[in-house]
């Protein structure tokens, strides 16, 4: 069992006192009882619907809502419950009821009875990120304090700090009563811990208020920094909110043994919540993979927990109830499905909504999960290469989008620890853009392919050659030498650079040089001053029974900005290359680049799931009808009995494919399609 970590400097002024902590943690005679239950969010079909109801909406009529959300064919309900606004009459203090909540009205409590009454389950949703001024002027040292020495007030509200009171204390008073009075199946907590901006984007700073300056004195021993920049806050603030996380975990399994407890952040959740949004500011390009992306890194890194991704149906903050294009509504949907999460849609209101595209948009998705819940329980990810997320988003997404357009299998994870589980074995390893941690050694010296691509070089235990130096922005360009590995690049000579690289030292053999920057105006003198070099652009090594690739510069994000043919050949061919030892690709197929395709296991059924996502109607901002594709012909690792595609309806033709492959083509798919093959292959 995780133990909570205890400071000693002023723990008894300002934290939770110690019997408190002991007594919701630790203390829990139904805890082991709560674990060897079944979870419903990992076990059973979820068609997740979210109305974001305000305070004004407490006067809306329970069965009427609960009709709708039924008709809907919604089985997951969240429900606003408390927080900044209470939607039953609570007796905690400093906790309030909302002003619109009709005399002897239990707006949630009646929520949850017809809910339940239709076999609908509802999670309950808090946010105790914020609160009234009466709740400040009484208890101000469990607020965030601005680096000004003032509270941080949204829209008259004030911001409670995660190492405060409000959260450590008040909050499990004001989660006990909910969770004594109510049988919820499960809580929600929105905003949860310290934001680093606000609402309106706005910068709050790391919080200077005395529980976070003890806390971080003790654990650092140096004063609490001023800027969020600093590594150990960033860590402080992550660990802080796991803290926090636990206490209400605990309470949550040992008061409500069969209910989950959902957030935003990995520790102590039964399940990792993530949102497929927009915003009007945001930099271009849109990003089409959004749900595909959120759900493979949820799954991914926490392979025990339910992903749910939250398509939020409004386009900003100040247009919640002005939708996204509907087709990027069924897009995200569709997306979800086919990498193992549920079907999930969130409106602000209740359902009678001013512009009901994104309810029209969804609704037939969420009817085609409830005429076929069998195919999306217990979906795992039957992907033999893995990409790892880091910190850099333009070199990941790069890499991304090429597995996806080359129809590459891959799994993704922030985290090592498959490293460690023995169901989870990878033929490749993708780190794009981030530090390769020496961990990754043992992977290689036992037999695994990894490709490193990047400005931070392998570690020394997976040298690949001698690091130079690091040279800063360039706009040069690699020279192509070696087709025999690089066959994608007949045509082509030369590749674009534009960013830092790492220089090493030459190479007895190089399949790519560096050429330095040289005269590029006027055309009459272009390259009059150009130098060939001996500095390698791609580097390979033998480590134990594995072998490592080392790309010294960012070709993840030059691609994913550019969409360079030169760049996806260079991927696409070092990607092959590492794989053709290991059985070569998983998956091959004649389909075009914008049919995502992703191949999922369902183990206790024997059986494994091909999805077909479209995104072919997506075209810079905007999200169109996508176009049919027709006789997309598909060879998967793996022997199987029968195809089915489930959307036509259709038994498909399976004939055997090259070494143990089982080769099938699906007439036709639009949106989406999902293609079941039964049988004992194991791709």
């Amino acid at each position: 069992m995780k133990r909570l970590t205890l400071v000693r400097v002023d723990f008894m002024q300002h934290f939770i006192p110690i019997w408190l902590a002991i007594a919701v943690y630790v203390a829990q005679p139904n805890f082991a009882a709560a674990q060897e239950q079944a979870h419903w969010w990992m076990d059973e079909p979820i068609r997740f619907l979210q109305t974001n109801l305000r305070e004004s909406d407490s006067a809306v009529d329970p069965k009427r809502l609960m009709e709708q959300v039924a008709e809907y064919r919604a089985n997951v309900f969240l429900c606003n419950m408390g927080g900044i606004v209470a939607q039953y009459p609570t007796s905690a203090e400093f906790h309030y009821p909302s002003k619109f909540l009709p005399p002897g009205r239990d707006l949630f409590g009646e929520v949850l009875k017809e809910a339940h009454a239709r076999k609908i389950r509802v999670i309950g949703r808090f946010d105790l990120s914020k609160t009234q001024k009466s709740v400040y002027d009484a208890h101000p040292e469990w607020f965030f304090l601005r680096t000004n020495r003032e509270p941080h007030i949204f829209n008259g509200f004030y911001s409670a700090c995660i190492n405060g009171g409000y959260y450590r204390e008040q909050g499990i008073k004001i989660l006990t009563e909910a969770l004594e009075r109510y049988e919820v199946d499960g809580l929600f907590f929105n905003m949860f811990g310290n934001p680093t901006t606000d609402y309106g984007g706005n910068q709050m700073g790391p919080c200077q208020c005395e529980p976070c300056k003890a806390r971080f004195q003790s654990r650092y021993g140096q004063p609490l920094p001023t800027t969020t920049s600093d590594p150990n806050h960033r860590t402080f603030m992550r660990e802080s909110a796991a803290e926090v996380a636990g206490m209400y975990a605990a309470l949550i399994h040992r008061l409500r043994p069969s209910a989950g407890f959902f957030t935003y952040i990995d520790d102590e959740t039964d399940g990792i919540m993530s949102e497929s949004n927009t915003a009007v500011g945001r930099a271009l390009p849109l990003w089409p993979y959004s749900a595909s992306d959120n759900v493979e890194r949820a799954f991914g890194s926490e392979p025990t927990k339910m992903s749910f991704n939250l398509c939020m149906s409004f386009i900003d903050y100040a247009w919640r109830f002005v939708t996204v294009p509907p087709g990027e509504i069924r897009l995200r949907l569709h997306q979800n499905l086919a990498h193992g999460a549920p079907p999930a849609l969130v409106v602000l209101g209740t359902m009678d909504q001013q512009d009901r595209q994104s309810l029209v948009a969804g609704k037939s998705i969420f009817e085609w999960h409830e005429k076929h819940p069998e195919l999306y329980t217990g979906q795992k990810s039957a992907a033999r290469v893995l990409l790892m997320n880091g910190t850099q988003q333009p070199a990941y997404r790069g890499f991304f989008r090429l597995l996806s357009e080359q129809h590459i299998p891959f799994a993704v994870s922030s985290n090592l620890k498959w490293l460690d589980d023995p169901t989870r074995k990878f033929d490749l390893v993708i780190v794009p853009g981030s530090e390769a941690t020496p961990e990754l050694e043992r992977y290689v010296r036992e037999g695994g392919a990894l490709l490193i691509a990047g400005t931070n070089p392998p570690p020394e235990s997976l040298t690949v050659g001698k690091v130079v130096a690091r040279r800063e922005r360039v706009q040069a360009t690699w020279r192509v030498h070696d087709r025999e590995l690089l066959p994608s690049l007949k045509d082509t000579n030369l590749l674009l650079l534009d960013g830092p690289y790492v220089e090493m030292a030459p190479l007895a053999k190089s399949h790519l040089t560096f050429i330095p920057p040289a005269m590029g105006s006027p055309p009459e003198v272009v390259w009059a001053d150009k130098v060939e070099t001996e500095i390698p652009g791609l580097l390979m090594a033998e480590h134990g029974r594995g072998r490592t690739a080392y790309i010294p510069w960012d070709v993840g994000g030059l691609y994913y900005r550019h969409s360079s043919p030169g760049h996806a050949g260079l991927m696409t061919d070092v990607i092959d290359h590492l794989l053709a030892p290991r059985g070569g690709r998983q998956l091959r197929t004649n389909a075009h680049p914008l049919l995502e395709i992703t191949v999922m296991r369902q183990p206790s059924k024997n059986r494994t799931l091909v999805h077909f996502v479209n995104i072919s109607g997506h075209s810079s901002t905007g999200y169109f009808p996508p176009i049919e594709m027709r006789d997309v012909r598909v060879e998967l690792s793996g022997n199987f009995a029968t195809a089915t595609a489930i959307g036509l309806n259709q038994k498909l033709p399976l004939t055997a494919g090259e070494k143990g492959a089982s080769d099938f083509t699906l007439p036709r798919v639009g949106e989406y399609e999902v293609v079941v093959l039964n049988g004992g292959g194991t791709p």
